[in-house]
């Protein structure tokens, strides 16, 4: 885990306390017990205290901290996400630009952070976690957070900390607060993980500890790692950047958009692939483009294989030989619409239809809206299950993307409390699933076209090993060059995607998710 910056927030600039409180033998006046005005304190020298004197210590919680809290709240108690908390929190709050960043970076920073900020805590608490309130453990977390991992003074952390538990948790549990977090100020981070991996000869644990990783996907990653052809050794590298918080990455709907708004107001040009932009963050709804739809929130390797789908030369025209009609699309699983809004505007461009498959209503509405910016002759969604396309309409479609289900492995820096929710049953589980919807999208390309198998993990359990057997199944399948077709859709000598069979995008080599493309080709 890597320090990050953050706003230090308000507060914590009061007189300092003073330990204990009386008088010594013979009526004598002991100045150490006594607090900055002078009023005794008749409690034991053990307890602690903020740095602030009573009347001066912060009772009321900070907004940005708040959201922060709420946010984590939501994530352990509803099972939410918080890149979809986050922004409804910071706008009922009404945070400016400034506080809006430090709840982002205090609430991912939390998250990201819990594994190895529970085991530092697990040390400065007097009974197991799962003993504490929920809500305690939350709060501990973001001071946690604060104290280690931002440049927040100490002071301010805990003021701030136990300000927020008094207002929202209550005036007990926030007397537990302050005392555990000036535990855990009492060593930087480098310092706690030192202690935490003393005596460890396990390499996976050792990796877990300092990189706020499960054993689990540490293992997962380096097996990543030499599936795909890289080193194991880059693993440390790998977790680092899943760590590091992302930049926005936005996209503007090729012909529909531009991205003229979003780079007056601080956005930088994207260096991977043209139309796309790379944002600090905060409320972009603040943007009409985005309002409108006709700019993106997207990661640009979700932007990268959408267009190599869409770019990749097939060697029969729509339809068939001597069939000239316009090419039909197909996301196969398109919730919750951000490829298929970028699919929709390509296939606008090059006269094609774009048909956006999704099983779940309430997510097949989210689709209807990310493709609205889109006009309506291009695309139509369905809502039905994905395995069923290939049998009610099969060999119909020139182009068919199928991004299936699966772990999240590859976008765990995007989403921070994925890594604790997920276990290794979940590959498992996603596996029959995965190879039915590649299955169903080979039946529904017709013969010369191009299926692009995609996941957002690098995992060879739902890459390469579910391409492999979907090919052992069919001799009328063949894999294209992927890595040949995103250096083709990249600007010139950015991505080095590399040339072979199925390519793997790396967070801490090209910067994006880690996207892995299969684009098997039907022969005509």
């Amino acid at each position: 885990m890597s320090a990050s910056g953050g706003n230090p927030g308000g507060g914590g600039n009061a007189g300092r306390g003073a330990a204990g409180g009386g008088r010594g033998k013979g009526g004598s006046r002991d100045s150490s017990r006594r607090n900055a005005q002078g009023r005794e304190r008749n409690r034991g020298p053990q307890r602690s205290f903020t740095e602030n004197a009573p009347s001066q210590r912060t009772r009321r919680a900070d907004p940005a901290r708040l959201v922060a809290f709420e946010v984590l709240r939501a994530v352990a108690a509803e099972d939410a996400y918080a890149n979809l908390v986050l922004p409804a929190r910071i706008r009922h709050h009404g945070l400016d630009k400034r506080d809006a960043g430090f709840a982002t970076e205090l609430t991912y920073g939390a998250l990201r952070g819990q594994g190895t900020y529970d085991a530092i805590l697990a040390r400065c608490v007097d009974r197991p976690l799962d003993q504490l309130d929920p809500a305690v453990l939350d709060a501990l977390r973001i001071g946690t957070h604060q104290l280690l991992a931002m440049r927040v003074p100490a002071h301010a952390a805990l003021d701030q900390t136990v300000g927020l538990a008094r207002a929202v948790i209550g005036a007990g549990p926030s007397a537990l607060i302050n005392a555990v977090l000036r535990k855990v100020a009492a060593r930087t981070l480098e310092e706690w993980l030192d202690v935490l991996v003393a005596g460890e000869t396990d390499e996976t644990r050792i990796a877990a500890l300092r990189y706020a990783h499960p054993e689990w996907i540490v293992r997962a990653m380096r097996q990543s790692l030499v599936a795909h052809g890289r080193q194991a050794s880059e693993v440390n590298d790998l977790l680092e950047a899943d760590n590091a918080a992302p930049v926005v990455n936005l996209v503007a709907l090729p012909g529909l958009g531009n991205l003229d708004e979003v780079l007056e107001n601080g956005a930088i040009p994207g260096e991977l692939v043209q139309g796309s932009a790379l944002s600090s963050g905060g409320d972009l709804g603040r943007y009409s483009s985005v309002r409108e739809g006709t700019t993106r929130v997207q990661d640009v390797g979700s932007q990268l294989v959408a267009r190599a789908m869409a770019a990749v030369q097939l060697d029969v025209p729509a339809g068939g030989t001597g069939n000239s009609k316009a090419e039909a699309w197909l996301d196969l699983c398109a919730g919750p619409g951000g490829k298929a809004a970028l699919l929709g505007a390509l296939a606008r461009q090059r006269g094609a239809t774009l048909l956006a498959n999704e099983p779940a209503p309430h997510r097949a509405k989210l689709v209807s809206q990310a493709l609205s910016a889109v006009p309506p002759e291009t695309w139509q969604v369905r809502t039905g299950d994905g395995r069923e396309v290939g049998s009610e309409a099969p060999e119909s479609f020139d182009r068919v993307l199928v991004d299936v289900p699966c772990s999240g492995l590859g976008a765990l820096r995007r989403r921070p409390e994925s890594r604790w929710r997920r276990s290794p049953k979940d590959l498992a589980d996603l596996g029959p699933l995965q190879r039915e919807l590649l299955a169903s999208a080979l039946a529904a390309v017709r013969p010369g076209g191009v299926v692009a198998y995609v996941t957002c993990s690098p995992h060879p359990a739902e890459t390469t090993a579910v391409v492999a057997d979907a090919l052992r199944k069919r001799d009328d399948l063949e894999l294209l060059d992927a890595g040949a077709a995103l250096d083709a859709v990249s600007l010139p000598g950015k991505l080095d995607a590399g040339h072979d069979s199925t390519a793997q995008l790396w967070p801490h080599v090209h910067g994006t998710d880690a996207m892995f493309l299969a684009l098997i080709h039907k022969k005509p």
